[in-house]
């Protein structure tokens, strides 16, 4: 016969007599052999190695470590929020209408056109003012000037995006922008010599400071 056992084989003989109990105790012993390997293995020691590596906070189970902890309930804690601000400003939030003037396929200057608006005109007052081509430049370059600004205000209450000219809220470039062009075209008319606006107080003010 081949490699095969025969019947007459004592061993599988044996094997067949015990029936299913052999095979039973067999599957027992197995079992049990593998259970005693993994308690082996829970219970084993503790290498030099792993006793000296440090145990992280997650680890642990501290509360300061990111893995949140569970609640008695089931629902796992929510982290702790600071409430100090940040040491370092990473980031700013754009103020209000600070979007693009023009859409994005536009070019640079077209989306920033409220800007340069103002920029050009408060620039040729200037220019007015250093070159004084003619009579009276002084003050009509100075009038320029708080035109500009006073055109940035009006710019930025009607427009909704004016780009960056839109520095704070719009509240408060409103009140800056206005106030500030107003201020300095009085100046200009008021000037000294030949004013071109007369105002009985301020008249008053100066003789009785001079005085």
């Amino acid at each position: 016969m081949g490699a095969g056992t025969s019947p007459a084989d004592p061993a599988s003989a044996g094997r067949e007599a015990d029936g299913p109990d052999s095979a039973a105790e067999g599957g027992s012993t197995a079992t049990g052999n593998t259970e005693a390997d993994g308690g082996a293995e829970a219970g084993r020691p503790v290498s030099g190695s792993e006793a000296g590596r440090p145990v992280s906070g997650a680890e642990a189970g501290e509360p300061g470590s990111g893995a949140t902890s569970a609640e008695p309930g089931g629902e796992a804690a929510a982290p702790r929020r600071s409430r100090r601000f940040p040491l370092f400003t990473r980031d700013t939030a754009r103020p209000e209408g600070g979007g693009r003037a023009a859409p994005g396929d536009a070019p640079a200057p077209a989306r920033q056109w409220p800007l340069l608006t103002v920029l050009c005109t408060a620039g040729a007052g200037l220019l007015i003012v250093a070159l004084d081509p003619f009579a009276e430049a002084f003050r009509i370059g100075t009038i320029l000037i708080g035109a500009a600004l006073i055109a940035g205000a009006v710019l930025r209450w009607v427009v909704p995006s004016v780009g960056m000219l839109a520095v704070r809220s719009r509240f408060t470039d409103l009140v800056t922008y206005g106030l500030m062009g107003t201020l300095i075209v009085l100046l200009a008319l008021v000037a000294q010599p030949k004013p071109w606006l007369d105002v009985p107080i301020l008249e008053d003010a100066v003789r009785f400071t001079i005085r």
